[in-house]
């Protein structure tokens, strides 16, 4: 498919595959459905900050040690972050997806903990820097700054994108979906809501931006900053004040087989 040069047509089916994958029926085999275990805003950024850390790989094996990981944390990680103790940080030991190990999650953790302790929590840190600012790309870029003066081995900083560099930064993009969109669809959580479901960027994966440039959506092969912005501007024109609900259409693209024709 060399995309759909019919804007009504493209518009129809971007809808369309947005109706049919964003409703409750995709969580269970989304990483969605890890924070999705919990009510509580902190256990759902807390979860959901590590669910999208490790969500790369198939998504069976993303979803099912999304849930081990929240057993490592006694099903409470909000608790977890603010009050393990050493033995209990030690027992993360054991944790592995794929190059995230135990003592990565570890430092996350204890990353998590200050972030807490300076700011109240991470979805604070968050909406306080977006009021400051003003511009996603910089809380981006502010907040893994910030992440990462907490003490820390130099490994685990390859799971924490950096926008600077030009990164997509598919994980937080996706994060900041779950946290921040607003809809009766019960998939996205909309807990930060200070932070407009306008200034969201697309998460960006290889198979998003293979479907966006079949769709005619994407024009830059790499899949890097600059193409999230150009496809996040190119969906802003079917929605501008909530461009990333189309993640689900793109999804549903792929699941569809539409860069089979």
């Amino acid at each position: 498919m060399a995309g759909l040069s019919d804007r009504g047509a493209l518009r129809e089916l971007l809808e369309r595959l947005h109706d049919r994958y964003n409703r409750p029926e995709f969580i269970p085999d989304d990483p969605v459905a890890v924070p999705h275990r919990y009510t509580g805003r902190a256990d759902r950024e807390i979860a959901g900050f590590f669910a999208a850390t490790i969500a790369w790989g198939s998504r069976p094996t993303i979803v099912r040690n999304g849930h081990r990981l929240m057993r490592y944390m006694d099903d409470a990680p909000a608790d977890f972050v603010r009050n393990a103790s050493e033995r209990e940080l030690a027992g993360l030991g054991a944790f592995v997806h794929r190059t995230f190990n135990g003592g990565d999650a570890r430092d996350f953790v204890l990353a998590l903990r200050r972030i807490e302790t300076l700011y109240g929590g991470i979805g604070a840190f968050f909406e306080s820097r977006y009021a400051a600012v003003g511009d996603l790309p910089a809380v981006f870029a502010d907040f893994r700054r910030e992440f990462f003066a907490a003490d820390h081995a130099p490994r685990c900083e390859k799971h924490l994108s950096s926008v600077e560099r030009g990164a997509a930064c598919k994980r937080l993009c996706m994060y900041l979906r779950w946290m921040v969109r607003r809809d009766d669809r019960g998939v996205d959580f909309g807990e930060w809501r200070t932070i407009p479901a306008s200034a969201l960027r697309l998460p960006l994966d290889v198979h998003a931006g293979d479907m966006a440039r079949a769709l005619g959506l994407l024009s830059r092969r790499q899949n890097d900053w600059r193409a999230v912005e150009e496809v996040t501007a190119a969906l802003r024109t079917f929605d501008a004040d909530d461009p990333v609900r189309y993640d689900f259409s793109l999804f549903g693209a792929g699941i569809g087989g539409y860069l089979k024709d």
